[in-house]
């Protein structure tokens, strides 16, 4: 029973740390955006003010929050049935994501509030944990590109529908390889400060 508690609790922690990095790379999404659209001036590109790309960018975020909105639609960018496909998917993760972090969130201050160490991670998995985005992130920092590359191939298996044209998504024009960068390393960041906490915390 207690490898049974312990194998609960280690899946507990990296779901709840997998999520809360996913949920806290969403919000910062929105001033990573304005500062690279600001430092790259991608909104040149696409014709559009500073205001005008982040309004249709908050219709992209609710589109994928928002599990009532059936159908995406930014004011002044078209997107096509391809790319209308991919982001239909990433909506479907983001949502897994939300759920899974709201679940994660109520067992932890319910059984928090019943046995404050019910849900203790032991030390060699905290720190097991901490370090395994270690061994991902030489590659991830050597060549984000192929990086990208595989992590999309990882959970879109099959489907080539990120691969956006900038011709038909403009959208891509704005959500730069730097900006997603950005997004990642708030993700690890995020992620690694979980388990650091969980360390500290012995």
């Amino acid at each position: 029973m207690k490898i049974k508690s312990s194998l609960l609790t280690f899946f507990y922690h990296f779901i709840f740390a997998i999520t809360s990095s996913v949920v806290g790379a969403l919000f910062a999404s929105w001033p990573l955006l304005v500062v690279f659209v600001i430092v790259q001036k991608t909104n040149r590109t696409v014709n559009l003010s500073l205001g005008q790309v982040m309004a249709n960018y908050n219709q992209l975020l609710k589109y994928l929050v928002c599990p009532f909105d059936k159908k995406l639609v930014m004011t002044n960018f078209r997107t096509s049935p391809m790319a209308a496909q991919h982001f239909a998917e990433v909506k479907r993760l983001f949502i897994l994501a939300i759920v899974a972090f709201l679940c994660c969130l109520t067992i932890h201050f319910f059984v928090k509030h019943k046995n404050s160490k019910a849900l203790k991670l032991n030390k060699v998995s905290a720190l097991l944990l901490l370090v395994l985005p270690i061994v991902v992130l030489p590659f991830a920092l050597a060549n984000f590109d192929q990086f990208f590359v595989t992590f999309h191939h990882l959970f879109f298996a099959g489907s080539n529908t990120w691969l956006f044209d900038p011709e038909t998504d403009p959208i891509i024009n704005v959500l730069t390889e730097g900006f997603f960068a950005a997004c990642f390393a708030v993700w690890g960041i995020i992620y690694e400060l979980y388990f650091a906490n969980q360390l500290l915390q012995r």
